[in-house]
């Protein structure tokens, strides 16, 4: 249908209107259903152009937002990579010292190792040594209690270490101990102590005599020179004289020896001498050499010195103890304790 179709005829206003045929008015009828629907689609048209650049604006700024999205979580990767990379770098360096530190604590483990070895071998060592004074102490000296002391600080020593290896050499020591113990007491040093009193007590005791009895001047009466007559001095000079001369003495008990005064120095001195002898021979264990000295130095003891003097006598008695003390023991030997240590020596070298 084209323009001149469309266009309605022009009307003369003066002129009468024109009879309308019932054909055209059934035509214009038709007509308002086609523009009501041609409305509808034109605004339906419109409204699905409207919805279209609506959607068209929520998926462009959708896309803009994933864009945005894409580009937050690309950046976000590119941090995570890069932590990721960091951290890997510092697990490896946690991985190195780690590796660093088991080496140091295996160093340190050889070391500790090492140390309690030589310690452990150091208080063995200390053990085994007085092992030896012991056995020296028992052989070589006789002194039991110095040999007990040296026993029971190698037990303590090995009780210390507590370990079971070492039960075989406490047991040892334990019997060697008990063995001792059940020795007679020999104070060795105690009667050196003694003997070095009585040597130095032989320069205070008085003689028995100095060759004849001496008259005490301060007893004698002072005569009185002035008041007594001639006569009575004559008498008194002569009576002197003749009692110088004669001599009463006793022959029914033995009188005590008499000595020159140059002879008691040497008396001493050889007192002396018998008297460290007997020293000596108790540092010797020479009980015969022992006993036969102190006898001899009793005897000249009381020959030749005064056995009023209460010294004396005191001196007497202490030789008297001493001649009947025993000075030599049967002394066991610590062949268990020594064989033991040898055997431990040995298992120790094996493993």
């Amino acid at each position: 249908m084209n323009a001149e179709q469309n266009t309605p005829p022009a009307v003369e206003p003066d002129a009468a209107p024109p009879v309308v045929p019932r054909r055209a008015k059934g035509g214009a009828l038709w007509l308002l259903p086609v523009a009501v629907l041609a409305g509808l689609l034109a605004w339906q048209w419109h409204d699905s152009r409207e919805q279209l650049n609506a959607l068209r604006q929520e998926m462009a700024r959708q896309i803009a937002d994933l864009g945005a999205a894409t580009r937050s979580e690309a950046q976000s990767d590119q941090r995570l990579l890069a932590r990721a990379d960091e951290l890997a770098e510092r697990l490896q360096a946690v991985e190195q010292q780690l590796a660093e530190s088991r080496d140091q604590e295996a160093a340190l483990q050889a070391l500790f190792e090492n140390v309690a070895k030589g310690r452990e071998e150091a208080d063995l060592l200390e053990v085994e040594q007085a092992v030896t004074l012991a056995a020296q102490q028992i052989q070589l000296a006789g002194n039991v209690p110095v040999a007990l002391l040296a026993l029971r600080a190698a037990d303590v020593q090995l009780a210390r270490l507590d370990k079971a290896r070492y039960l075989p050499l406490r047991k040892a020591l334990a019997g060697d101990i008990a063995r001792l113990n059940e020795l007679p007491l020999v104070d060795l040093p105690g009667i050196s102590l003694r003997l070095e009193q009585l040597v130095n007590g032989v320069d205070k005791h008085p003689f028995a005599v100095h060759g004849r009895p001496q008259e005490s001047s301060e007893n004698a009466p002072a005569p009185e020179l002035a008041d007594t007559p001639w006569w009575r001095l004559v008498l008194t000079d002569l009576w002197h004289e003749v009692r110088g001369l004669v001599r009463v003495q006793r022959f029914d008990r033995e009188e005590p020896a008499l000595l020159a005064p140059g002879q008691g120095f040497f008396l001493r001195e050889n007192l002396k001498l018998r008297l460290l002898s007997a020293r000596l021979a108790l540092f010797a264990r020479d009980q015969w050499t022992f006993r036969n000295e102190l006898t001899v130095a009793r005897s000249w003891l009381a020959r030749y010195f005064s056995p009023e003097d209460r010294a004396v006598q005191a001196a007497l008695e202490e030789l008297k103890a001493l001649v009947a003390a025993e000075i030599v023991v049967d002394l066991p030997e610590l062949r268990a304790s020594q064989q033991a240590l040898l055997a431990l020596r040995e298992s120790g070298a094996r493993r």
